[in-house]
């Protein structure tokens, strides 16, 4: 699962090292030719996708395929996605490209952590400090990713040459996960949890077209308001869809008959840490669209003789990660019941994060708000404290 994980950030974090810069590149340059705030906006809405995703393979894996099924079907929709994106097809392979991604993506994360977590008996003392080994197997592979994507790209002076390698890679973490699966993770995620019935599938059905209705719906009634449809239709169509999805997911899951009292104190306890981790992941992930920008057009990109690339400061969180994450696994395995609860994580987090932001007004407010090149420290220390949370 370590190595799996690894090669799917591999090919994720490879091409968002370079995505948002291949969208505002002018055309004669290889690039899409979009301004810098429509390229943010469709990150910004290609991340929000992702994550919003994995209800739909969550919902895959407990009720059809299974978490290991779902996650190999997924590994498949994310190489295809970045196979899309290595072939100039300009705007069209680039939303092709997400689509396949946002799905396959949403089949394999959320389900790589359910099979991780089954590994461990319950009340097992080691699970947090395996989830740690785990989380430094992701970032490890986040962490290399940007350094050979962004070589690639400028060595061939081609985006896609670069996307081809996040194809690659992904087509290597399906090996691993084939090969080494038979091998060690025996029946773990092999069970489907609560297995579609016959009599469901024709209500599913209605409902999966009801909900694609209401989606439909949605963005009509904004692009009415707004008196166009644009790209800013789509974007408060998203918006609005992050509200309501967890709302109904939240309240179908409270009120069904198929919820037991222990599973709804958990749930009831869980909304707030829900709360507490988009308020994070709103944080972090700024990491691929506002630093992004501020490391190509605000950072002193000169080295003593080396000139470094905007994409290479996306390894920064996961390097830190990778340095820290045994430290922290040992603290958790060493102080074993008299460790911080969830909550108090969850809190120091969300504190570590936005401090992360409080480091970045500083070049700004010393630099008197000019356009001048500032030192690329500053970007290291803001992903340095984004990692401790």
């Amino acid at each position: 699962m370590f190595f799996t994980e690894f090669w799917e950030r591999f090919s994720y974090y490879g091409m968002r090292a370079i995505l948002i810069f291949y969208m505002y590149t002018a055309v004669v340059d290889g690039g899409l030719g979009f301004s810098q705030a429509t390229a943010t906006a469709i990150m910004s809405i290609y991340g929000s996708l992702v994550y919003m995703s994995g209800v739909i393979g969550g919902w895959t894996a407990d009720r059809i395929l299974g978490p290991r099924r779902t996650i190999f079907y997924g590994g498949i929709l994310i190489m295809v996605g970045h196979i899309a994106l290595s072939f100039p097809g300009g705007a069209t392979a680039l939303f092709v490209s997400m689509f396949f991604i946002i799905i396959g993506t949403g089949f394999l994360k959320p389900n790589v952590s359910n099979v991780v977590g089954d590994l461990y008996p319950k009340g097992d003392q080691r699970r947090d400090a395996g989830f740690s080994i785990f989380y430094m197997g992701i970032n490890l592979g986040a962490f290399i990713a940007p350094f050979i994507v962004t070589q690639v790209s400028d060595s061939a002076s081609s985006y896609h040459a670069g996307f081809g390698v996040a194809a690659v890679g992904m087509a290597l973490g399906l090996i691993v996960y084939v090969i080494t699966g038979k091998m060690y993770l025996r029946d773990a995620g092999k069970t489907v949890p609560n297995p579609l019935k016959s009599s469901e599938k024709k209500k599913m059905t209605g409902l999966s077209l009801g909900i694609l209705a209401g989606i439909v719906l949605i963005g009509a009634i904004v692009a009415w308001l707004q008196g166009e449809f644009s790209l800013q239709t789509v974007i408060m169509t998203v918006t609005i869809m992050g509200v309501i999805i967890p709302l109904i997911y939240f309240t179908v899951m409270m009120t069904s008959k198929k919820t037991t009292k222990e599973e709804r104190s958990r749930l009831t306890a869980y909304i707030p840490l829900f709360l507490i981790s988009v308020m994070f992941w709103m944080i972090e992930e700024q990491g691929s669209t506002t630093l992004a920008l501020f490391a190509a057009n605000r950072t002193d990109l000169s080295v003593g003789s080396f000139e470094l690339s905007p994409g290479v400061f996306q390894s920064l969180n996961p390097m830190f990660i990778i340095i820290l994450s045994p430290i922290f696994a040992w603290i958790w395995t060493k102080i074993g019941k008299r460790q911080p609860g969830t909550p108090r994580k969850f809190a120091l987090g969300l504190f570590f994060a936005g401090l992360s932001f409080v480091i970045m007004m500083l070049p700004g407010i010393l630099a008197g708000n000019t356009t001048t090149a500032v030192s690329p420290m500053w970007l290291v220390m803001s992903f340095f404290y984004l990692y401790r949370g």
